[in-house]
């Protein structure tokens, strides 16, 4: 995980995922900052599996300890 995607939590990394989307949906599509954008979208849904991985981990030690 980089810098950039620890200090972007999972509601502002799916909010800039949407702006991210409705940019590349507008018909003027900048053709120059495309790779960026999709670059960036790509490391944004990393983010974001990541901290579903780990909410999931922290909920199956909860039900864990919960059924001992």
């Amino acid at each position: 995980m980089t810098k950039q995607q620890r200090k972007t939590g999972y509601a502002e990394a799916v909010a800039e995922l949407e702006e991210i989307l409705d940019g590349l949906e507008a018909d003027d599509v900048d053709v120059d900052a495309l790779a960026t954008r999709v670059r960036r979208a790509a490391e944004l849904i990393e983010a974001c599996r990541e901290r579903i991985a780990a909410a999931k981990l922290q909920i199956d030690e909860v039900l864990a300890a919960r059924e001992s």
